[in-house]
């Protein structure tokens, strides 16, 4: 059974205004032991992410989401501020890196203004696989239907105090990130490295550990981390991201994928922030575009046998029906706005 493990990245809000407040040191300090140790300093000071170990099952998994999230919101809330999961800031304009973090102001420096942008916050799911040659031909397989776990995901309609009309504003954000997209269509882990060192040498990566792709093989883990999603409104939500994306990385690892143009995947990945699950999408192996709906029900039916192998078939296709049912994070934050539900109120409702 191939493991998993989830990071999630969460704001830390003003209850009063919803502007970010810069008390990550503080809300980890809180943690009593083993969650502080499960907890990781972020960028931006406003942003704290809580971790979980190695799992096999979804329901180990999601005990350990919901305890991570349910101590990390206490401490927020003895720090005076909440924990609110959505992916991209919903107010503030800009932010700066900790001032005393040579790494991050190294990163501040090298990115310029790009490195100010509000905070935005993902989901990260690493799945254990045997090898770098493994995880690299993985993250080849993957790059076609990782527009459609985006648009699963959409969980970040605000920017500056509105609705930007964008179902992921995080995905729209991250573009202006040199190195932030899909994976290249690489087939060896020297392809790879080669790929990777030209972009140092051109400034587009500050150094080989500013790999921000969309997959990518973890540098620390065995594993191939999957960073495309805005944190989950709720863990159920995670769980069913987590455990369809331990399926299609299981399914890549013995079933080859054409190329792809990146043309039509770049296209694919911005049609997913912007319409979510709503209306179509494209299918970058087609170029043509088909209801969100029933390429959820393609990849569900082509990783079917993974998820059977891994029990996790009733929890991806009850979990599915249920965001089918209830929306995405984005559109339940605009079913609130609809309602009349101001932006500070709407993400108080929204905080853990």
């Amino acid at each position: 059974m191939r493991t998993l493990g989830v990071e999630e990245e969460f704001l830390l809000l003003d209850a009063l205004t919803g502007m970010n407040r810069p008390v990550a040191e503080q809300v980890a300090g809180g943690l009593a032991e083993p969650m502080r140790a499960r907890s990781r300093r972020e960028f931006r000071p406003s942003m704290l992410e809580m971790v979980t170990g190695v799992c096999t099952g979804a329901e180990e998994l999601a005990q350990q989401l919901r305890d991570g999230r349910r101590a990390a919101a206490q401490a927020a809330r003895a720090a005076g501020v909440l924990l609110v999961p959505v992916g991209a800031t919903p107010v503030a304009e800009q932010e700066r890196a900790p001032s005393d973090d040579p790494r991050f102001l190294a990163i501040e420096s090298h990115y310029g203004p790009i490195a100010r942008d509000p905070s935005l916050c993902g989901c990260h799911i690493h799945v254990g696989v045997d090898d770098p040659a493994t995880a690299v031909a993985v993250c080849t397989r993957l790059r076609a239907d990782l527009p459609l776990l985006q648009a699963l995901a959409c969980n970040s309609p605000l920017w500056l105090g509105a609705d930007t009309g964008y179902a992921s504003w995080r995905g729209v954000q991250l573009r202006r990130w040199q190195a932030v997209g899909p994976w290249p269509h690489v087939t060896t882990p020297a392809e790879a490295g080669q790929t990777i060192a030209a972009l140092v040498a051109a400034g587009e990566m500050m150094d080989e550990s500013m790999v921000l792709w969309w997959a990518r093989p973890s540098r620390t883990f065995p594993t191939v981390e999957v960073r495309v999603a805005d944190v989950c409104p709720d863990a159920a939500d995670t769980v069913v991201l987590a455990a369809l994306t331990r399926a299609m990385v299981d399914t890549a690892v013995d079933t080859d994928a054409p190329p792809v143009s990146d043309v039509l995947l770049n296209a694919a990945h911005g049609n997913a922030a912007r319409s979510g699950m709503r209306g179509t999408l494209l299918d970058p192996r087609t170029g043509r575009a088909y209801p969100a709906w029933d390429l959820v029900g393609e990849l569900v039916e082509r990783v079917t046998p993974a998820l059977k192998r891994h029990e996790d078939l009733d929890t991806v296709t009850t979990g599915l029906q249920r965001i089918q049912r209830v929306g995405t994070g984005a559109d339940r934050q605009r079913r609130l706005l609809a309602q009349g539900l101001l932006i500070p109120k709407l993400l108080a409702s929204m905080a853990l």
